[in-house]
């Protein structure tokens, strides 16, 4: 029983005298005192069946009930007296030895029971491949661990592949709900390729990129132009299939037209990108680097960066690529799942050798030759914000359709696996996101051909494990309520043993003994650095407004057209049925070369494009970015008056003064903004 239960009172009806009363109550009192010592220091968990309480005196039902755990519904049972242990005794005798024992305990059980909070339960029963990580951090955090689920709702959730492992209506989950489908390689490249369009110069870190096969013709004169200007080009590219993971199908071409391209063009979509030919090497081996992200939150945007990541290397010192060593792809391919499989791959328990090591001990070794590893560190930080700030608009269009407003469901967090790799000159660029970065903490040992041993690996958990159990400390649903138990003030302490006793429980807080956060905020720690480059985000906030239907992911022809009237955007050069044209031409365009088709009707990104298409119309002669920014504030402003109208017409006005339109401020904001960014404000604690 725990320490924190309600005591038992008599049920109603149940009449005895004071001494007996007294005696039964000191029995009680000293019966629960000895199950909670024997049960901290017997038997350990037992995660796979819930513990169940001991009747003192009785014998064993044959079928008991569950007993409550804490986190239940706060229910006080009231059951007859336990039968008396000792004999019975004068009732004055028994009333002083009543009030002696509660007063030696006041210190102890009753500041305990009043300061304590509940451990935080978390539901494990799918976290798959993760779990020997969680389960350590658990166990760390002193955390409750529901192994195979629970009846009662649980306050995290952490499942293993999606958002939709579990139905859940409360609490946290550890998943966004499209975030899988966002980070795969076409939904990404196109998401990125939206902000390149309108940021060139600010999102030049992810290789340039053709979507096949509705690019391929694209991808072929682009590259036979791009040749007949310099003949010296020899360029490499690399084929990436849109659902291959753990380096599955891909490989290396020279010529757009290889056999192998146009024969799997139809039948698996993938994306084709320029290889990075000149990567930064460490004993002649080529290698990347998998940073774990956290996205705390989408609305307000939270993102922080572990401090530490590990360094994935290749098993075969490299070369640039020529016919001869395309299909080498332990020289090229720096995935771990295709790596482990070569003779040369070295296992090691030390965090700076082997082919897996941390990326601190990288760091290290590029500042003892001389190397920035603030700016390295500030180049890296940009690249997470600004690639997530590409992901969040469409993500928000997805979380609003699973979870959608005024309806019950969880909040939520995940953790991505970010692929980066360093070229020659030190400059970041992206490979690919991951919605489900490997947890494990083992690796596996051939111990003959084909038989396989899972070997603990101290690299794998040292870096793992932080990660974990800080995410959930930073998701910790009762920390507010630690927050303000810590700082409640006590009342005056009345006896030397009530000192000794509020220090001893100072020493068992539960994050005395844990190191510091391994995970750092950038933001909105770096927002004002950052918050020009939110265009569309901004515009997929429109886009929503008018989707109409709470659930749906496409925008109907009566919601765009209504975005038209509303926005004031229609004119005598634009009427409405040259919008009406404009939405069935890019709506589709889009739905078919979309994989979704559960709903009709235009997607974000077909949105995003009629938005261009109407800023450079509206707004000429200027860049891209300004010509979006000016449309944008000019429909925020339209509709905020109108927000202001219904105010009105339901009895609530609300004065403001009118704004104005500074599209040159917004200018000159776009334009400035990337001087702003900072190595020595981005560096890394």
């Amino acid at each position: 029983m725990s320490r924190n239960s309600p005591e038992r009172e008599p049920a109603a009806g149940w009449e005895v005298d004071a001494a007996a009363a007294a005696t039964e109550s000191l029995a009680a009192e000293a019966g629960e005192q000895l199950g909670v010592d024997a049960g901290a220091a017997g038997e350990p968990e037992r995660p796979e069946r819930e513990e169940q309480p001991k009747a003192v005196g009785r014998a064993p039902s044959p079928a008991p009930r569950r007993a409550p755990e804490e986190g239940d519904a706060r229910v006080v049972r009231r059951l007859p007296p336990a039968p008396p242990l000792v004999p019975p005794r004068p009732a004055a005798r028994a009333l002083s030895q009543l009030v002696k024992a509660r007063g030696r305990s006041r210190g102890r059980g009753s500041r305990r029971s009043s300061g304590s909070v509940r451990p935080v339960t978390v539901d494990s029963s799918k976290a798959r491949t993760s779990l020997d990580a969680l389960k350590i951090s658990l166990r760390q955090l002193r955390w409750k661990e529901f192994p195979f689920g629970r009846r009662l709702p649980c306050d995290i959730y952490w499942h293993g592949v999606s958002f939709r492992d579990n139905d859940i209506l409360s609490g946290q989950v550890n998943k966004f709900p499209g975030m899988t489908e966002m980070v795969r390689k076409i939904t990404l490249s196109r998401a990125l390729r939206i902000m390149q369009n309108l940021f060139p110069e600010e999102y030049n870190f992810y290789p340039r990129s053709w979507i096949l096969p509705e690019e391929f013709q694209l991808f072929v004169a682009q590259v036979q132009t791009v040749k007949d200007g310099d003949p010296s080009w020899r360029p490499t590219f690399i084929v990436k299939p849109d659902s291959g993971c753990q380096g599955d199908g891909i490989y290396l071409i020279k010529d757009p037209c290889d056999g192998r391209l146009t024969g799997t063009l139809h039948n698996r979509p993938a994306v084709v990108q320029e290889y990075i030919r000149k990567p930064l090497l460490i004993d002649k081996l080529k290698f990347d680097i998998r940073l774990y992200v956290l996205l705390k939150s989408l609305d307000p945007l939270e993102i922080y960066i572990a401090k530490d990541g590990l360094s994935r290397f290749c098993t075969e010192p490299y070369q640039e690529p020529n016919p001869q060593n395309l299909h080498h792809v332990f020289m090229h391919l720096t995935n771990y799942s295709l790596n482990i499989h070569s003779g040369k791959f070295v296992h090691s328990d030390s965090a700076s050798t082997g082919s897996k090591r941390t990326f601190s001990s990288i760091l290290c070794r590029l500042s003892s030759k001389g190397v920035d590893i603030k700016k390295v560190w500030s180049d890296i930080i940009s690249l997470v914000i600004k690639t997530v700030i590409a992901l969040t608009p469409e993500l928000k269009v997805f979380y609003q359709s699973d979870i959608p407003t005024g309806r019950p469901g969880p909040t939520c967090f995940q953790i991505l696996g970010f692929d980066i790799i360093l070229m020659k000159n030190l400059k970041p660029m992206l490979l690919e996101v991951n919605a489900n970065p490997s947890m494990r903490i083992e690796h596996e040992y051939e111990l003959s051909p084909g038989v396989f041993e899972n070997i603990p690996s101290l690299v794998d958990e040292e870096v793992k494990v932080a990660v974990i159990r800080d995410t959930l400390r930073l998701m910790d649903p009762l920390k507010k309520k630690k927050e303000i138990q810590s700082q409640q003030v006590e009342k005056p302490f009345t006896s030397k043993e009530d000192i000794n006793c509020e220090l001893a429980g100072d020493s068992d807080s539960p994050e005395a003994h844990l190191p510091s956060i391994c995970l750092k905020q950038v933001f909105p720690k770096y927002a004002k650095q950052f918050n020009y480059l939110r265009l569309v985000d901004r515009m997929a906030n429109l886009f929503i407004r008018f989707l109409g239907i709470k659930g749906t992911m496409k925008l109907g022809p009566t919601g765009f057209r209504t975005f038209i009237r509303n926005c004031k955007l229609s004119s005598s050069s634009l009427s409405m049925a040259a919008v009406d044209i404009l939405y069935i031409d890019i709506t589709r365009r889009w739905n078919s070369v979309t994989l979704d088709q559960r709903d009709t009707g235009m997607c974000l990104q077909a949105f995003v494009e009629a938005f261009f298409f109407l800023a450079q119309r509206k707004f000429k002669l200027q860049p891209l970015h300004e010509q979006v920014a000016s449309l944008i504030d000019l429909c925020e402003y339209h509709l905020s008056l109108l927000d202001e109208k219904r105010l009105c017409r339901r009895g609530r006005p609300h004065q403001r003064n009118p704004p104005q339109m500074n599209r040159e401020a917004q200018s000159a904001a776009g334009s400035s903004a990337p001087q702003i960014i900072g190595a020595s404000k981005l560096s890394h604690s």
